[in-house]
């Protein structure tokens, strides 16, 4: 898909407003202008976090790599239409999104986040299991089973290991699709709240409910793996 050339540096860039940064202007003319190099390091800066993106809607890395690559053909077809109202960067996951989505339909795999209900429902499942707190008395409403203390001797220095990168992967893949597209695209890549909900198509207070829900599904699976509950990946 690309050629051989010098190889463009792209710099990390602090943005002046919602739309593209100088840097990204100066690239956009680089790529407008068939600069290959450019396209290079651009794949070579996002392309791993696309298909960490895909991977929340679709069944494999084969076809999250399919959908990584049509992403990049709409890159490539849309460069002259695209009038920088946002960042370069959130252009390029918006059309990821889309593409996925409609993947992640025809495989019958994608959940309308309509169907998840109110964020104030009661009949919301719990972030935390209800039996781990006191449920009458004076300490009503407190720890009777706190977490595990992550000191030291414990999750830090095991999570720096591949062994806890493997298992951590797995707890992430392991969510509800809705709770893994959120948490992949806020805690994974770094977008933004108004970004995740303009690509989710979502309220503020439901990304901020979904967000909640995931972190602590997978504290609770880290640890379960940390008091050795489960076996070792």
């Amino acid at each position: 898909m690309l050629g051989r050339g010098k190889r463009a540096v792209l710099p990390q860039a602090t943005p002046r407003s919602s739309g593209t940064t100088r840097d990204e202007q100066g690239l956009l003319v680089a790529l407008r202008g068939g600069e290959e190099a450019a396209f290079a390091s651009l794949v070579e800066r996002y392309h791993g976090s696309l298909i960490r993106v895909a991977l929340a809607y679709v069944s494999d890395r084969s076809v999250a790599e399919e959908v990584v690559q049509e992403t990049w053909i709409g890159v490539l077809e849309g460069l002259d239409r695209f009038e920088g109202r946002s960042s370069l960067k959130t252009w390029i996951f918006s059309i990821l999104t889309n593409k996925a989505k409609s993947r992640g339909v025809r495989e019958s795999r994608h959940v309308s986040f309509s169907a998840i209900g109110d964020p104030g429902d009661d009949s919301n499942e719990p972030a935390v299991d209800p039996s781990r707190f006191v449920a009458s008395g004076f300490w009503v409403d407190h720890w009777a089973s706190p977490p595990h203390p992550w000191d030291e001797e414990t999750p830090e220095k095991r999570f720096l290991t591949k062994e806890g990168g493997i298992y951590l992967e797995k707890a992430i893949q392991a969510l509800p699709p809705h709770l893994r597209q959120v948490l992949v695209m806020r805690d994974v890549e770094g977008l933004g709240s108004k970004e995740v909900c303009g690509f989710l198509e979502i309220s503020e207070a439901n990304q901020r409910v979904l967000l909640h829900r995931a972190r602590a599904k997978v504290r609770q699976a880290l640890e379960r793996y940390v008091n050795g509950e489960i076996p070792q990946p």
